[in-house]
């Protein structure tokens, strides 16, 4: 369903006033409220040099969150406010990206691999006072894969017995889903097929425990967009609990004090800031609003390279940017036209001379990095006279004839940037026009669910440290995918990989996988991400690593 427009407050007719006040009086009420606070009735933005007094942590956090649901988050930007909230069995190393225990002390698999028993520590509290049990763990399993709630996610799930078909309608009995808690402090998995990686995949959000009472008491569990996620509702298990969330301002998040093991957690608060505008996120570190920066405008690059701080922390990142196309929009429902499209963009000058920001060209969706997976190279970096063929078969000799279709990118100057050039391209080598529009990325992502575009701006960052990561999202029924684009024989490969016992012939079938998504087309893959960002030098225990996730447990301020 497509959101409704908001509106601005001074857009609605507004009623006289019974005492009129004077134009000089109302300037300084406004002036007052803007110096004094960052919105009549808010709290005051700290500088730098305060938080460092109180140990506050100020990030730039990119985008305003969608929720602060652990099952529906939709962004790896969401999913760094929601690791501060909530702890899921196991943790990332903030080095290594390796799966360490958390509400987990430990786990065990079965010789045959088909069981995983975790065994949680008896002191894991919710942040309201209430003991953390396996149950809780149940109830938002059986949760994250109700039909009703529809997450996006909730294939990571599917390794679970029973957890595609409950999910897909084929059996209603929650009962018969592969978890369950033996006592308080044992949770047993049941898989389908062995999932040598189940630890790193417990570490996402989608696996995150949730508090039956809050989400009972705000409506039905399965019930998207409840305040149980606001200020003063929300009842989380991790190292903060949210104080404040003042939407497209900050989310305020204060050490909790049921934490168990909160004497580690060495940070007061933490403050995201969703600054969508890049430029006025570096201006917020420049100016001393900031201890950390999402990104990095590409203009500023080179001047924070010769910094004499060592604020700027480039790193390899695993994540993929890419266009998805809609495929059951014409003509982008024949794979020749989005094959034509995909060979007619020149990478090698996008990330040289647009990106610049170090950037490698894609040549398929899984990125470099990977333990014993090299993906080999499934498209050239371009050929235009291919793309000219191709479209040419496809009955558009010259573009001749070519409807007029739209690039959808999240706004910001980076994405409006590489639309501009691909779209120029596609312009002079292809005789097409092909026009760009943005949206703000909550509604941006909500267009995206709908699939309601023709050509979009999309990334995906990896959850965990396998191939699977990345082919799974373009898997038939991946909420993900949001492609409309299907191939039995793609989905059988990611069937057999799952079970597939040998290393080699599992990569194989991912190497496949990678060959199939070149032939089809269903998206561009256009370049592999670097992290660049700004850090200040008094933040310390703050590490990139390549899933670009940074757990607070550790993360201090020395000033």
């Amino acid at each position: 369903m497509k959101l409704p427009p908001l509106t601005p407050i001074l857009s609605r007719p507004l009623r006289p006033l019974i005492t009129p006040i004077s134009p000089l009086l109302l300037l300084l009420v406004i002036l007052g409220c803007a110096l004094a606070l960052s919105g009549c009735g808010g709290r005051r933005n700290l500088s730098v040099a305060e938080a460092n007094q109180t140990r506050t942590l100020l990030v730039g956090n990119l985008a305003e969150p969608n929720d602060l649901d652990p099952h529906i988050a939709d962004s790896h930007q969401t999913f760094q406010i929601i690791m501060a909230l909530f702890e899921g069995l196991a943790q990332y190393d903030p080095v290594t990206c390796e799966p360490r225990p958390a509400v987990a002390t430990r786990w065990e698999v079965s010789d045959d691999g088909l069981t995983w028993t975790f065994y949680l520590r008896p002191d894991a509290r919710w942040s309201n006072g209430d003991p953390l049990t396996a149950h809780d763990f149940v109830f938002a399993y059986r949760r994250m894969l109700s039909p009703g709630l529809a997450a996006e996610y909730a294939s990571m799930l599917y390794a679970l017995k029973n957890g595609e078909a409950f999910n897909t309608g084929k059996i209603t009995t929650p009962g018969h889903i592969g978890a369950r808690a033996d006592d308080d402090h044992t949770l047993v998995l049941a898989l389908e097929h062995p999932v040598p990686y189940l630890p790193a995949m417990v570490c996402h959000s989608a696996w995150y425990p949730v508090h039956p009472p809050t989400l009972n008491r705000f409506g039905p569990p399965d019930q998207r967009g409840t305040p149980w996620t606001r200020p003063g509702n929300l009842v989380g298990n991790g190292y903060f609990t949210l104080a404040e969330w003042t939407p497209h301002q900050r989310i305020r998040c204060v050490k909790s004090a049921t934490y168990w093991d909160r004497e580690n957690v060495l940070l007061n608060e933490v403050v995201f800031f969703p600054i969508e505008n890049e430029d006025a996120e570096e201006r917020a570190f420049r100016t001393g609003q900031l201890h950390v920066t999402d990104t990095l405008p590409l203009s500023k690059i080179a001047v924070y390279k010769n910094d004499p701080r060592g604020v700027y922390q480039p790193s390899p990142m695993l994540a993929t940017y890419f266009y998805r196309f809609n495929v059951h929009t014409p003509p982008l429902d024949d794979a020749r036209v989005r094959r034509a499209l995909t060979l007619a963009i020149d990478r090698e000058r996008l990330v040289r001379l647009v990106a610049r920001g170090g950037q490698l060209p894609a040549t398929g969706l899984t990125p470099p990095g990977l333990p014993g997976f090299a993906p080999a190279a499934a498209r050239p970096a371009t050929d235009i006279a291919q793309a000219q063929q191709l479209l040419a078969a496809a009955g558009f000799p010259g573009g001749a004839g070519f409807p007029r279709l739209e690039i959808l990118y999240n706004t910001n100057q980076g994405h409006r940037r590489i639309a501009e050039a691909i779209s120029e391209m596609w312009r002079r080598d292809l005789g097409i026009d092909i026009g760009l529009y943005n949206q703000e990325s909550k509604v941006w992502t909500e267009t995206m669910r709908r699939r309601d575009y023709q050509i979009a701006r999309s990334g995906w960052v990896g959850d965990y440290l396998d191939p699977s990561a990345f082919l799974d999202i373009m898997a038939s029924d991946n909420g993900n995918n949001q492609t409309g684009w299907a191939n039995a024989e793609y989905d059988r490969l990611l069937t057999l990989a799952r079970s597939e016992p040998d290393p080699a012939k599992r990569l194989a079938c991912y190497q496949r996988c990678e060959a199939i998504l070149a032939a089809e087309a269903p998206l561009a893959p256009i370049y592999f991400y670097v992290r660049n960002r700004l850090l200040r030098p008094e933040v310390k225990g703050w590490t990139e690593n390549l899933l670009g996730l940074h757990p607070l447990k550790g993360v201090s301020i020395a000033p």
